[in-house]
C-alpha cells in the first residue's frame, strides 16, 4: 500500500510537474471526494423488502395489499403484508417510527389533522371505498328509520366505524346499547340469524364473499342512499356511487334496482423516506392493479392524484405528471437502479473532481507568482529609490537592500511552469545591478 502510494505520488508529480504537497493535496481532496461519491452510491440503493400494513385477513384491503405482494414480487422487491383492525389502525401505525412500516392502505378522512402526520405523504388514490348497509324487514329510505334497532359498526381502528358514527350522528342515532360492534363474517351471521337489524360494512374489514352473501340473499336489503347528495355536502370526503340495476347479477338482476351508495376514497400512505425508485414503482403497479374498469370505477380512472389532509408526495407529483423515470421504462428495475444510482452517485462526483483537481495547482500556482511579484515590487521601488538618490552613503545602503533582494531570489525554489518567470526576474535583476554599478562608479 505505501509503495502504491509513493508510485502514485511520484507519477502525479512528474506529469504534472507537481511539488509533493500539491501532488498529496491533490490525492487527498480526490479521495475525499470519491469516497463520499462511493458512500452516497451504497446508502442510495434502493431496499428489497417493504413492509405493507393492510387491513383483517380476508379482507378487501388485505387482498390488495397481497396483490401489491405479487406486482412488486416480480422486481424482487419482497412485501411483507401486516393485518391490521383499518385504516385508523393502520395510520397510526405507519406513523410511529418503531414500527418501519412503509406503506398502508387508509380511508380518505381517517386522519383528523394533517399536521399530526408530518412524516406521512400520499401516493394518490387508488379506488372508491362504498359504504354498504344491509338490513332486514321492510325497504327504508332514510337511516333514521333504523332508531331503536340493533346495528352492527366495526371495531376500533376502523375507518368504517369512525365515518358510520358519523352518519348515525347525523341522524340521530348515536352510541349506546342497540350498536354493537361486529365485522366481516360475524356480520353476515348475525343479519341472517336475525341477531341484528343492520349493519354497516366496508372494504377494509369485510371480504368479496361476505358481501356477495348479503347481495344475494332474499332477507337482507342493501340501503339505498337517496339523499346522497345532502351526506356529500355534509362530510366533504364522501364520494356519490351509483350500483346499476343487475350489474352483479344479471340473470338474477341482482340488484333489482338502481342503488346510490356513498363512500371516501382509499389511498396509499407511504412514510416520507419511502425510496424514489420503490415509489415509481408501487405506482406503477397500482397502475395495473387498479386501472380496470369497475362496478365504481372507469377505466384508467384509477390510481389518481387525489390527496386530503396527507400531502401527495413530489415523486408521485412528477409520475402521475410524466410517469415513469427513463431508465425504468426500458430497463430491468435492478439495472435501471443501478445505472440512476450511479449517475446520481458519481456524476456530481465528476463534475466536482475535475475542478477541484484543476484548482489545486493553479491555487499554488498563483502563491508562486505572488513570491515572484513580490520581488519584483520591492525591486521597483529600490530602483526607484536608487535613480533619484545622489548621497553616496544612501546609495551604499541601496545597494546593500539590493543584494539582499538578489540572495533571497537566489535562495527561491520554483517550479519548472514559473521557469520562464523565475529567469526573467533574475535577468532584471542582473540589468539593475549594472545600472546601480554604473552610478555609484560614476
Amino acid at each position: 500500500m505505501n509503495k502504491a502510494y509513493r508510485r502514485s505520488l511520484n507519477t502525479l508529480m512528474e506529469y504534472f510537474d507537481l511539488g509533493p504537497t500539491v501532488a498529496l493535496s491533490i490525492i487527498l481532496v480526490s479521495s475525499a471526494i470519491i469516497f463520499t461519491g462511493i458512500v452516497f452510491f451504497v446508502r442510495s440503493a434502493p431496499p428489497t423488502e417493504l413492509t405493507f400494513i393492510s387491513g383483517p385477513e380476508g379482507s378487501i384491503f388485505h387482498g390488495i395489499a397481497m396483490k401489491y405482494q405479487k406486482a412488486l414480487g416480480k422486481n424482487g422487491i419482497k412485501v411483507n403484508v401486516l393485518p391490521s383492525n383499518g385504516s385508523l389502525d393502520n395510520l397510526n401505525r405507519i406513523y410511529e417510527k418503531d414500527t418501519k412500516i412503509d406503506l398502508a392502505l387508509v380511508q380518505s378522512g381517517s386522519e383528523e389533522d394533517g399536521k399530526k402526520y408530518r412524516r406521512l405523504i400520499s401516493l394518490g388514490g387508488i379506488s372508491h371505498q362504498p359504504l354498504f348497509f344491509f338490513y332486514r324487514g321492510k325497504p327504508i329510505e332514510r337511516m333514521y328509520e333504523m332508531k331503536g334497532k340493533t346495528i352492527a359498526i366495526s371495531s376500533e381502528g376502523s375507518g368504517a366505524r369512525k365515518l358510520a358514527l358519523k352518519i348515525l350522528k347525523l341522524n340521530g342515532i348515536t352510541e349506546g346499547p342497540n350498536l354493537v360492534t361486529l365485522e366481516g363474517e360475524e356480520v353476515s351471521k348475525a343479519l341472517l340469524g336475525k341477531k341484528i337489524d343492520g349493519a354497516f360494512l366496508m372494504g377494509e374489514d369485510a371480504s368479496l364473499d361476505v358481501l356477495r352473501k348479503l347481495m344475494n340473499s332474499d332477507d337482507i336489503r342493501l340501503m339505498n342512499f337517496k339523499n346522497a347528495n345532502a351526506y356529500i355536502r355534509k362530510i366533504d370526503i364522501l364520494h356519490k356511487l351509483e350500483v346499476p340495476e343487475g350489474v352483479l347479477n344479471f340473470e338474477k338482476n341482482i340488484p333489482s334496482e338502481n342503488i346510490t351508495l356513498i363512500g371516501p376514497m382509499v389511498e396509499l400512505i407511504a412514510t416520507k423516506d419511502l425510496h424514489p425508485a420503490l415509489s415509481d414503482m408501487i405506482l406503477d403497479a397500482a397502475m395495473d392493479i387498479h386501472g380496470n374498469a369497475g362496478v365504481f370505477k372507469k377505466r384508467n380512472e384509477f390510481p389518481v392524484a387525489a390527496e386530503n389532509k396527507i400531502p401527495l408526495s413530489d415523486d408521485a407529483h412528477r409520475f402521475y405528471k410524466s410517469g415513469k423515470g427513463f431508465l425504468y421504462r426500458y430497463l430491468p428495475f435492478w439495472m435501471a437502479s443501478l445505472l440512476n444510482r450511479i449517475l446520481i452517485s458519481f456524476l456530481p462526483m465528476l463534475i466536482l473532481l475535475v475542478p477541484a483537481v484543476r484548482s489545486i495547482p493553479a491555487i499554488f500556482r498563483w502563491f508562486g507568482n505572488l513570491r515572484i511579484r513580490r520581488r519584483y515590487r520591492a525591486l521597483l521601488k529600490l530602483e526607484e529609490k536608487f535613480m533619484y538618490e545622489n548621497d553616496v552613503e544612501k546609495l551604499k545602503a541601496l545597494y546593500e537592500q539590493f543584494e539582499n533582494i538578489e540572495k533571497e531570489v537566489q535562495r527561491m525554489k520554483v517550479k519548472a511552469i514559473l521557469a520562464d518567470q523565475f529567469y526573467m526576474l533574475r535577468s532584471h535583476i542582473e540589468y539593475v545591478r549594472r545600472l546601480m554599478v554604473s552610478k555609484m562608479g560614476a
